[in-house]
């Protein structure tokens, strides 16, 4: 008799603490991974394969990888979206990673990460990140859905100042 397989949920934090510790003991394994330009380039880096060695390496994971040097993890920590309108982000540069397409989009939200070098909840920005272009019509989820959470964030924390 078979087992179904049982379908767990990425956990963007212990591949967080992986990264930490795994670029303390390889030498330039961040530096390898800050150099990709875009997601997809990590798949020509040997950094890439050794920090997602048993995860996986489709785009999903790509993304986060393409993250990961630049954002901390900090439990509870404030949304993205919060962080960017806290940071000082304008909204004309808010509004270019929404209006982009893929993967001009995730450029330039790393490059917005890059600016105000946040420490995130992992949980929540990495499933952000993760599922970023998801889309699932029969269960009513759109892949523009994770922007407009971002978006909604910067503004509901923008009107508070």
């Amino acid at each position: 008799m078979m087992e179904a397989a049982v379908k767990t949920k990425p956990d963007f934090v212990a591949l967080y603490g992986h990264f930490d510790t795994l670029k303390k003991r390889v030498s330039g394994l961040e530096a390898e991974i800050k150099k990709a330009i875009t997601p997809d380039a990590l798949a020509e880096i040997p950094s890439f394969y050794r920090l997602m060695v048993g995860t996986g390496t489709h785009a999903g994971w790509q993304r986060i990888a393409f993250f990961l040097p630049y954002v901390k993890h900090k439990e509870g920590a404030d949304s993205i979206g919060k962080q960017l309108a806290k940071g000082g982000v304008s909204e004309m540069r808010l509004f270019q990673v929404i209006r982009s397409d893929s993967p001009n989009d995730i450029i330039q939200l790393r490059r917005l990460v890059q600016q105000i070098e946040p420490a995130l909840d992992w949980r929540s920005f990495g499933a952000t990140i993760f599922y970023w272009d998801y889309s699932n019509p029969e269960k009513g989820i759109d892949q523009k859905q994770n922007k407009r959470r971002i978006l909604e964030d910067y503004f509901l924390a923008s009107d508070k100042k």
